[in-house]
């Protein structure tokens, strides 16, 4: 949490509300659909210097506390031309998207390019960065500040907008620092975790190194792009980052090509995750935890939970582990979890309640009782239809999280949840986590041939599974890591 500079803070921000709405004008406001969602664009102009200012909003910011803001300075070949030399583009598509999620916010667009020196000036920078220098250096070569930002506006637009107090989407500690001189109250600072790719590394280390960003980078490269590092709560291999990087690229494409005519493309791109021993062990009892994972590869499940939408577990997972489903051990938001529970026996004291503002639970119970209990502890229910074998059909459930916007789903288990979503084909991607040991308990798959004593022979049970495409091998402190898609990208 972070706290006010001062304890009259609040007060200080709510007697200036008015003086400081008096410097900047609304001038029009529009709705504005999105892929994300419905908002309300408000264009805003600075009365002094006629500098023009956007506001996109979503859902009541009027009078609210805590409201999810981000407040983002423009940057024309990032946000307009998805240029890969920084991460504002993306920072811009994660908040409204973080945005959206919520259901409410507030992105606020200051008309500052370069960090307030220009479209012009910082193109010249661009050159003096591509001839070794960093973006502080480049900007201090060419006459000016390293960060000539100011956030007056963004303050006064806040008061005009009626915002009480807020959670800020950032990872710079200087914006913090700024609006909260100006009197605005930040509850909570809400971290944006980037990509690394080889054109912005530079870019983010300059951000964390020379402005104090609070970010994490990769450990520099030794020669080997599978080189193994230990991969602690602040630090994961190159290798690891990379392929967290082309997942999410699969992701992203997923949801750009498929055509909405197509029933079966409306679904959200599936990842299967989970951790196994070497004998394919997933638990030693059925229905008690075991953890296989090491602290390092924990933390790029974490990662990997941060890439995701939604976190989909089964109901065996919540009553033997107790998960919380978050993302503790890096920078992200948290995904939405989803409980598949054909009989609603999901606990009210489950952790997730306590770690989630919603929680989705998907039944066929019909139990009026236990869905009032679950919704008053944050749970909403999906009613979804049953298989044959009367437990919830996965096929028709993804087919509704399609349909509520649902774009990305991890699925973490248990045996029943793994067998059930690679029988139907219903995998995109898996990244599997296997520890150096022996368990001799319960495996992930059930057996897909059975020998028959009478007949003398071994019949098939099931489907043979494919094999994971072009698959990529990490190492993870003890732990190696197997990466691949179980289905081919479509144009």
């Amino acid at each position: 949490m972070i706290q006010p500079k001062t304890a009259h803070a609040r007060n200080s921000f709510i007697e200036t509300a008015s003086m400081r709405k008096s410097t900047i004008t609304r001038t029009a406001s529009a709705r504005i659909p999105t892929k994300y969602g419905e908002f309300q664009l408000h264009h805003y102009k600075e009365n002094v210097n006629g500098i023009e200012h956007l506001a996109l909003t979503l859902g009541t910011v009027q009078d609210q506390e805590d409201l999810l803001v981000r407040v983002h300075s423009e940057c024309f070949t990032g946000d307009l031309l998805g240029s890969l030399r920084c991460d504002c583009g993306e920072q811009l598509q994660k908040a409204m998207q973080s945005i959206a999620r919520e259901g409410r916010g507030l992105l606020i667009y200051l008309r500052q390019e370069g960090r307030g020196i220009g479209l012009s000036e910082k193109l010249r920078a661009y050159n003096l960065q591509d001839q070794g220098y960093d973006t502080v250096e480049a900007n201090l070569l060419l006459g000016h500040v390293a960060d000539a930002r100011t956030y007056d506006a963004a303050a006064a637009i806040l008061a005009d907008l009626g915002v009480r107090s807020l959670r800020l989407l950032t990872n710079n500690p200087a914006k913090i620092d700024c609006l909260q001189a100006l009197g605005v109250v930040i509850k909570e600072r809400v971290p944006i975790l980037p990509h690394f790719q080889m054109e912005n590394v530079a870019y983010l280390k300059a951000k964390v190194e020379r402005m104090q960003h609070m970010l994490t980078l990769p450990p520099e490269s030794n020669g080997s792009a599978a080189s193994v590092v230990e991969a602690t709560p602040s630090k994961m291999s190159s290798a690891v980052v990379v392929q967290l990087n082309k997942l999410q690229q699969r992701i992203e494409r997923h949801n750009q090509t498929r055509p909405h005519t197509d029933r079966q493309t409306r679904r959200p791109f599936v990842t299967l995750s989970h951790a196994q021993s070497l004998d394919g062990s997933i638990a030693a009892i059925p229905g008690q935890h075991l953890s296989l994972s090491s602290p390092q590869s924990y933390t790029v499940t974490h990662a990997l939970r941060a890439q995701h939408q939604t976190i989909l577990v089964g109901i065996g997972t919540v009553l033997a582990d107790n998960p919380r489903l978050n993302v503790r051990l890096v920078d992200g938001p948290n995904p939405q979890p989803i409980v598949v529970d054909t009989n609603l026996r999901t606990p009210i004291n489950a952790a997730l309640f306590a770690e989630h503002k919603s929680v989705l639970v998907a039944t066929a119970s019909l139990d009026p009782e236990r869905r009032m209990a679950l919704e008053t502890v944050g749970a909403s229910t999906i009613h979804a239809p049953t298989t044959p074998r009367d437990r919830v059909d996965l096929g028709d459930l993804l087919d509704e999280l399609g349909q509520l916007g649902v774009k990305s789903v991890m699925v973490e288990g248990g045996a029943t949840i793994i067998n059930s979503f690679l029988d139907q084909g219903l995998v995109d991607y898996v990244m599997l986590t296997i520890a150096p040991t022996f368990v001799g308990g319960l495996h992930s798959l059930s057996p897909r041939y059975q020998k028959d004593a009478q007949q003398k022979k071994t019949t098939a049970q099931m489907a043979p599974l494919p094999p994971l495409l072009n698959p990529i091998y990490t190492q993870v402190g003890p732990d190696m890591l197997i990466w691949g898609a179980l289905k081919e990208e479509h144009a």
